[in-house]
């Protein structure tokens, strides 16, 4: 099943509700929010994070906002994380870079979502390039048992 497919279907199994936006090719943050109807803070990076051997999570962090690696590890209690590379990525979600998204994912890896991302409608990505759903923050949390917390900064 093509991403887009797989992310669609699993969205739709999750019973929230959502709209699926489709777009061109963007080549900024700013371009993606314009595509998409949003405000920039409004589209949800998911990121791969390794935390060992075959262990994996997503990180869901608003555009607006940088990752913080050392409240991530705080969090999680550990020294060791780390980004895997585009083949890695592909291989433990079953999508390319720029187009992951924790719905429909080849495996549920755990997910860890800022605080920020909670009480608002968000767009994250939807399994293929010029893709992206739009769903309610707190249904992402509440389906997908996503861990809470203050895991980002605000971009410079």
């Amino acid at each position: 099943m093509l991403g887009e497919a797989r992310a669609l279907a699993a969205v739709e199994a999750a019973g929230i509700p959502f709209t699926v936006t489709r777009h061109g090719p963007v080549r900024s943050l700013e371009e993606a929010a314009a595509a998409r109807g949003v405000q920039p803070g409004d589209i949800v990076k998911s990121l791969v994070v390794r935390r060992g051997e075959g262990d994996y999570l997503f990180v869901l962090v608003p555009g607006d906002r940088q990752f913080s690696w050392p409240k991530l590890r705080a969090l999680l209690g550990t020294n060791r994380l780390s980004m895997p590379d585009a083949a890695a990525a592909r291989e433990v979600t079953g999508y390319e870079r720029g187009t992951i998204t924790p719905f429909g994912s080849t495996r549920a890896w755990p997910v860890v979502a800022d605080v920020t991302v909670a009480g608002r409608t968000v767009s994250l990505g939807g399994g293929a390039h010029g893709v992206a759903l739009t769903v309610n923050g707190d249904d992402v949390v509440r389906v997908l048992g996503a861990q809470v917390a203050d895991i980002s900064d605000i971009t410079d």
